[in-house]
């Protein structure tokens, strides 16, 4: 027999209690406690067959098993699980029976495809940088797009907060006043998509995100959800490096 052990971020993780990220600073907040003493160093190491760990209270577990959700999140609601402002959440769009967390965010305005779990360690994975699983964006955008904007687009815009990743983008369609852009990023910071096309002379009219790494949206209605099947989870793991 031997001892198992694991870091504290980690099994909050796998308990589904929020991402790894999310679960440090829950921790350094000091609102974890194990066997009755609050934590506050993330690298804390608990056994999962012995210790008692809670969160605000509440003891956490492992889920029997994870749920996997895909939504085709409408404009107008906020990709969080609640909102001070008092805005309308995508939680009030997915089941209540289970707690479960956004993978990542898309904008208020923005439409499309958003994951919602409570596998908190391959919610980790989705969303670091590190790990490059792409997502592809439509956008409608205004004014005629030129080559030299697109290969800015392909090779990195300089925004106020460094320069993007290059990218994959593909024109579309092109209209008198206006272009349809696929673009795929494998990074993911605030308004990425937007602030890029804005960028090169080109503000974003529509957005939607049609794919998430290996899942696509399809013909999912706006406003509605669906249960991943196993092999999408499986293909999501192997995306994410959890499947070899």
């Amino acid at each position: 027999m031997f001892l198992v052990i694991e870091r504290l971020q980690k099994f909050m993780a796998r308990c589904g209690v929020a991402s790894r990220r999310a679960c440090e600073t829950l921790i350094a907040q000091g609102r974890v406690r194990v066997n009755g003493r609050t934590v506050t160093e993330p690298g804390f190491k608990v056994d999962p067959d012995q210790d008692e760990v809670r969160v605000d209270g509440r003891v956490i577990r492992p889920a029997p098993g994870f749920r996997y959700i895909m939504l085709h999140k409408p404009a107008g609601y906020v990709t969080t699980v609640s909102d001070p402002q008092g805005r309308p959440t995508v939680m009030a769009l997915v089941p209540a029976d289970r707690r479960l967390y956004p993978v990542g965010r898309l904008d208020l305005d923005t439409e499309g495809l958003l994951l919602l779990t409570d596998d908190g360690a391959l919610a980790h994975r989705l969303t670091h940088p590190r790990y490059g699983v792409p997502k592809v964006y439509r956008a409608r955008v205004a004014g005629v797009v030129g080559e030299e904007a697109l290969a800015r687009l392909r090779h990195g815009v300089m925004l106020d907060d460094g320069p993007t990743a290059p990218a994959r983008v593909r024109l579309l369609r092109q209209d008198p006043a206006a272009a349809l852009l696929e673009i795929e990023l494998k990074e993911g910071r605030k308004r990425q998509v937007r602030r890029m096309c804005q960028a090169v002379g080109h503000p974003v009219l529509y957005l939607r995100r049609v794919a998430f790494g290996p899942l696509r949206l399809g013909r999912l209605p706006k406003g509605q959800y669906r249960s991943l099947t196993p092999a999408e989870v499986e293909a999501l793991k192997r995306a994410a490096g959890l499947l070899v």
